[in-house]
């Protein structure tokens, strides 16, 4: 990009991307939801189609220019400053009525996340994040617990289905006090309230990661792969209230 990115423009243009998509989905879910498999057996529906187009619409009327890069829609543009769009996070639970779902919307910017948001619209909460701002829950500021011994904490995993077997999470499934397991976004949302002290993912997409690793570092915490480095795009993440990173650092680390 020629000019700087205009960060407050940018997150308010998430938001409004966010509640979008929420209210579309929601309006579908009230007529009834058809679950189709796509070919790599991931589940989605007309809402999911229909949130991702209401999100890119708002996009595409503030930031013409911009490249997007959807679940759905695939990549649209190129360019220094990309979208990256999850419509629906957690479809199968909203096909079934859940209310741990939502969309997820974050602006990358020559590689770095400078804006995050998403929304849990049957909770109606939305949460916000932009670099140097702080992160949000419906305007009041969050800031991740400080919890420092695994004894005490509380542990949000991801898809069990690709978790559970690795000994490193069976470990620390023993150490920590309780478990929790409620998907990427309401995973996160954990973490971000203050409700768990880490949050484990792995084997998911860019567009699962990219809007958390904003929102939980501007709450205080940190954000990394299982080798530690400040990435999501290796699909796997911890997200933590900092002070127990390491310890399930030490637990994923690959045996020597």
């Amino acid at each position: 990009m020629d000019s700087p990115i205009d960060l407050e423009r940018a997150l308010d243009v998430a938001r409004e991307a966010v509640a979008a998509a929420g209210a579309a989905a929601l309006a579908h879910l009230r007529r009834g939801v058809i679950v189709e498999t796509k070919p790599d057996l991931t589940p989605v529906t007309a809402a999911d189609r229909a949130a991702e187009d209401e999100i890119v619409g708002v996009i595409r009327e503030a930031f013409p220019d911009h490249a997007i890069l959807g679940e759905e829609g695939g990549a649209r543009g190129t360019g220094t400053a990309r979208w990256i769009v999850d419509p629906i996070d957690g479809t199968r639970g909203f096909a079934r009525g859940g209310t741990m779902w939502g969309p997820m919307v974050s602006l990358e910017v020559a590689g770095e996340i400078v804006v995050g948001a998403f929304a849990l619209p049957a909770q109606g909460c939305s949460y916000w994040a932009a670099r140097g701002h702080g992160a949000w829950r419906d305007g009041t500021r969050l800031a991740v617990s400080g919890i420092a011994a695994l004894a005490d904490a509380t542990l949000s995993l991801g898809e069990l289905r690709r978790l559970a077997s690795h000994p490193g999470i069976q470990s620390l499934i023993g150490r920590a006090a309780s478990i929790r397991s409620y998907g990427d976004l309401a995973g996160c949302a954990m973490v971000l309230d203050g409700r768990a002290e880490v949050w484990i993912e792995g084997g998911v997409q860019i567009w699962d990661l990219a809007a958390p690793s904003i929102l939980i570092t501007e709450a205080g915490g940190r954000f990394t792969d299982w080798r530690g480095t400040p990435s999501f795009a290796t699909g796997y993440a911890i997200a933590s209230n900092s002070i127990v990173h390491d310890l399930v650092l030490s637990a994923l680390a690959p045996p020597a």
